[in-house]
């Protein structure tokens, strides 16, 4: 009997328990499979009611989502994001099956629609983050140099065909908690011989001090700028005190709470450069780092491991007991690549990140 699935838009609830919050759950649920799935751990997990506000911010984050149905049951999703601005070409695309339901063409209908979808609203430009496991046989190089993917994995050889091309490799790394307490002594004194007196480090958990929020606006627009994208050229995503504010109040609704470090210099009492990691309520989660820049223009002082010191400083301090820190970062970004193994970071896994143009 031929397998029948549909697709259809995924309805964004307005809370937990409202109308769509079943068809959520279970969207979200596909991403929880499939990310365990392929980096093996489920590390990367996070529950449906702490995405959901990253749903909401639609001013700045526009989202939208579809869900494949077979016999009834939520067996995949896409999701097309971009920016606020519509003259913007470029759309982040994601297609996720679980293992079950693969080999039945639901990522192929899937990615028709998401697609379609994308150039309806005026992006010709996709960009793909697609998570590679680790497999024998021939290699496909990332034309940056720095890292390939396994050629014959069903993730490579279905993009390939798709016409995407192989632009760069993101590393996702994980750091067992506590940290090594002497290892972290010895950067952190490397680090402020080469900061100090010009540099020095703050920490705050949840919402951006008022004094910051500027400052804190400039760095995430240099984060779209100043990190390494390869072939991607992914565009400048301008950030405001306004946009600071609406993040501030969808992630404390998240029930992932943020803690940032920031370094601040001396001379113009600015910040130059952040790094947060979001934690999540129960202990036995893993808790992820999520940006973390230092401004071209500083950059040389040892600033990034002395931010990702303070950052994980802050964490072990008001959060204690998590198993881990997951983080990922471009393969060619040796400094921050650096930064992660010498605080103890290990790999679990790869990501290509791909391209279209329509």
């Amino acid at each position: 009997m031929t397998a029948r699935f549909t697709i259809e838009p995924l309805v964004v609830p307005e809370a937990p328990g409202a109308p769509g919050w079943a068809d959520f759950e279970a969207a979200n649920a596909v991403r929880n499979v499939c990310e365990a799935a392929a980096y093996g751990t489920d590390d990367l997990g996070y529950r449906a009611d702490e995405l959901l506000p990253l749903w909401t911010n639609t001013d700045f984050d526009p989202k939208h989502g579809l869900i494949a149905r077979l016999d009834g049951t939520v067996v995949g999703r896409a999701v097309c994001d971009t920016l606020a601005d519509p003259a913007s070409s470029h759309a982040w695309l994601e297609v996720l099956v679980r293992p079950e339901a693969r080999g039945l063409g639901i990522g192929a209908a899937l990615s028709d629609a998401i697609e379609q979808l994308a150039l309806d609203d005026g992006r010709t430009t996709y960009i793909v983050y697609a998570a590679s496991p680790e497999a024998p046989g021939p290699r496909l190089d990332a034309p940056t140099g720095f890292g390939s993917v396994p050629l014959e994995n069903p993730e490579v050889r279905f993009l390939l065909a798709r016409g995407y091309r192989l632009e760069q490799l993101n590393r996702g790394s994980r750091l067992a908690l506590p940290a090594n307490p002497g290892a972290l002594r010895r950067l952190e004194a490397d680090a402020l011989s080469h900061a100090a007196p010009d540099y020095s480090t703050l920490t705050w958990i949840g919402t951006t001090p008022e004094q910051y929020r500027s400052d804190l606006a400039h760095l995430h627009t240099r984060m779209s700028t100043d990190a390494p994208t390869a072939g991607l050229e992914e565009p400048e995503d301008v950030w405001t005190v306004e946009r600071i504010d609406a993040e501030d109040a969808s992630r404390a609704s998240a029930d992932l709470v943020p803690v940032t470090a920031a370094v601040v210099q001396a001379a113009t009492g600015a910040l130059v450069a952040f790094s947060t990691m979001f934690v999540p309520s129960e202990a036995r989660r893993a808790i992820t780092q999520d940006d973390t820049l230092v401004l071209r223009e500083h950059r040389g002082h040892r600033l990034g491991t002395l931010v990702k010191l303070a950052n994980l400083r802050a964490v072990e301090h008001a959060y204690p007991g998590h198993p881990s820190i997951i983080t990922f970062n471009a393969e060619e970004n040796r400094p921050m690549l650096d930064v992660n193994e010498a605080m103890g970071f290990a790999p679990i896994g790869y990501e290509g990140a791909w391209r279209r143009d329509a």
